[in-house]
This record gives structure tokens, sequence and C-alpha cells, in this order.
């Protein structure tokens, strides 16, 4: 895209998060489209573009059709992005690519549903399972979950570098006191190390606070041309790069401990011209807290193995080195299913905006967002800025 057609994100906004019993998906949805246009000082009516993700609650036969008619929009561009826990990524720059191309003007990009009310925890998960994760021949029949899959990165990491426990745990504790200042995250509960050491486990080496939480919960964002963003209500904040990965499908096809973020990360920082040092904030994929160091190595904000380390002592805190997931992620904030990683574009635009409150990191004006989907399979980073 050309500077005359870059996109901006020109309103956000997001539902109630946590257990929200009396809203469906759609519902949700409804209500994190309406504060982003709120945000933005538009109308449904200016909308004619509409990017969704699918949902595990509900048998839509095309989940973007039914979000369109459910909300009146008249689209020009629609589309359905599964793109798993990177969708929310994968949207912002689908929809970018919409604008520059002339096939529309506005674009709302939402994703979310009531995960946690619709069943449980343990049921998500299962569906999560069921979904696709695992090798049909060669995984699923010894009966892997999710966090089975994800722990044997964390063992092989562990095997590799000399990455501890207590390592992961940082991670969790350090994610959960950004959550502590979010007032719309699920869990706000300070831990310790200690807490994460001796919660349940789940998959060695992973116990309950090294994995996401299951929530309800919506986001939303509004995307359209940097020429028009200036006329609107909204600071807006500009796409300046992105790039995507995929390094394997399924998780036996991999070395396990470097991942698609190499080739994403390397993308988007070429695409916007910057590199890791230019980054003030990073809301990193955290979907299980090994997840997190090993992205931050694959992205270059340290080297391969250097991840245990690069997350002890403050540094991916508020006021340290490289602050992280600033709104509690998956792990403390929400996790909805294929929209929760939405969350984390949402919060970069807050950060860029200066409108964060307490977890404001300050003179933020480069916002690195990433997100994986499937066993650290494919990736989507985008780079948002002023």
């Amino acid at each position: 895209m050309t500077s005359s057609t870059k996109a901006a994100i020109v309103g956000i906004g997001e539902s109630r998060v946590g257990s929200v019993p009396d809203r469906s998906a759609l519902q949700l949805q409804a209500d994190a489209a309406q504060a982003a246009l709120a945000d933005a000082g538009l109308k449904m009516s200016d909308i004619d573009g509409l990017l969704t993700t699918p949902v595990r609650v509900e048998h839509w036969n095309m989940p973007c059709g039914v979000v369109a008619h459910h909300l009146g929009v008249k689209a020009k561009f629609l589309s359905t992005v599964d793109l798993a826990g990177a969708s929310g990524c994968g949207m912002i720059h689908q929809a970018a690519m919409a604008v520059a191309s002339g096939q529309c003007e506005t674009v709302l990009c939402v994703a979310g549903q009531n995960l946690l009310s619709h069943g449980s925890r343990a049921k998500a998960v299962k569906s999560m399972a069921e979904g696709g994760s695992a090798h049909p021949q060669f995984e699923v029949p010894y009966g892997p979950l999710v966090p089975s899959l994800y722990a044997l990165v964390a063992q092989r990491h562990m095997h590799e570098y000399g990455t501890t426990p207590e390592q992961l745990a940082d991670v969790a504790v350090t994610i959960r006191k950004h959550a502590s200042l979010n007032p719309n995250a699920h869990k706000r509960e300070l831990i310790t190390v200690e807490d994460v050491l001796k919660s349940r486990m789940i998959t060695s080496p992973l116990h309950i606070f090294d994995c996401a939480i299951v929530s309800d919960g919506a986001a939303a964002a509004i995307v359209t041309s940097a020429a028009r963003a200036r006329d609107l209500k909204a600071k807006p904040v500009h796409l300046l790069g992105q790039g995507y990965g995929l390094r394997h499908s399924h998780i036996g096809d991999t070395e396990l401990t470097t991942t698609g973020a190499v080739d994403s990360g390397r993308d988007a920082f070429r695409t916007a011209g910057l590199t890791p040092a230019d980054v003030d904030v990073a809301q990193i994929y955290d979907c299980f807290t090994i997840t997190v160091i090993v992205e931050l190595e694959d992205l270059g904000f340290c080297k391969k193995g250097e991840g245990g380390a690069f997350v002890e002592n403050g540094r991916i805190g508020l006021g340290g080195e490289l602050p992280i997931t600033t709104h509690g992620g998956l792990l403390s904030g929400g996790h909805p299913g294929l929209g929760g990683g939405f969350f984390h574009v949402i919060e970069a635009v807050r950060q860029v905006r200066g409108e964060a409150g307490a977890r404001q990191v300050k003179d933020a004006e480069v916002a690195l967002v990433h997100g994986n989907g499937g066993v650290i399979s494919i990736h989507c980073t985008l780079l948002l800025g002023v």
C-alpha cells in the first residue's frame, strides 16, 4: 500500500468480558460493534465492509452473512476469516487491503462469542481438541488436548535452553498484574510465582495458571483509509506493516522451539521499515506462558534460548524494557475463542492513542501485535503507530 492508501484504525470497542450469561454470541458482537462506532463517531449505515470469524457455540454456515444481517450492514465486501488465534491481526490487514483496492471504504471487524456461558472451560478445551489442532492420523489416536501439545514445546525449550518453571510463571504473574489494571479483564486478582507453581498441573510442565482462561466476550475495530481517518472523531492509529508465517500445520511436523513468527515478524518489520528496537509496547499472543517466551525470541526481541531470561526481573512489565500484553491477554484478560487475539489489537490501539489509563506505557508510539493460530502454527504480526 502506498502512503496515500495506507489504512488506519479509527474506532475500537469491546463487550463485557468474563462470564456474561445474559448475552448471546451475536449480542456480544453487537455490543462491541456499537462501542467501536461510538468511538469513531460513525453510524452502522457508514459501514460498507464487514469481517468476522467463525464461532464455536453456533452452527452458522456463513458467519459473515449472519453477523452482517444481524447488525444491518449493507456490505460491498464481507468475509469470514479463520486464522484461529491470528484472526484478529489478519482481519485488520484484510480490511486494509479491501480499502486500498477500492472495494469498500469503511470496514467493521468484529469477533467474539459466549464461549464460557455456553458450556464450560472443559467443554471449550474439548471442542478445540476436536477442531483439528492435532494430526488425525499420528496425534489424535493418542488423545492429546491442546495444552498437551503446547507442553511439548515447553518441555523441549527447557531441555534445549534450560528454561525454568519459574520463568514460565513470571509470564503469568506479569500479565495478571496488567489485567489487574484493566477494569474489563476477566481475572484481576494478583498472583505470585509460588501461586502458579502450586496451581493444578494440567500437563507437565504447564500448570493451570500457565494456560489461557475461557471467557465470554467480543471485540471490534473499524478500518478506513488514512485520508478519511483524518476527518473522524478518534485519533487514527495506522497500519505500518504486517507479515504472515507458517512453518507447520501440526506440531509433529516441526522442531518445536522455532515458529513461523520468525517470518511474520521479519516481514512486518520490513514492510514498516522498523526494527524490534523501535517497538514501545508489544501485545504478544499468550495462549500459554511458553508461547510468549518462544514468540519473543522468534520476533527478534532476544536471541533464541534467551526468552526465559528476558521475561525475568520485570523486563516485560509496565515500566520495563518491553511491556507486553498490557490488557491481561488470554491468560487473564479474557479468551472467547477465535476473537481472543483481537483484544490484543484493541489494546495496541489504546496504547498508541495514550488511552490505556493505569496501564499506559509512557510515550508509546509504535505497538507490535502478534497473533498465533493452531499449535504455534500460523502467525500474523502487525505494527501499528501514529
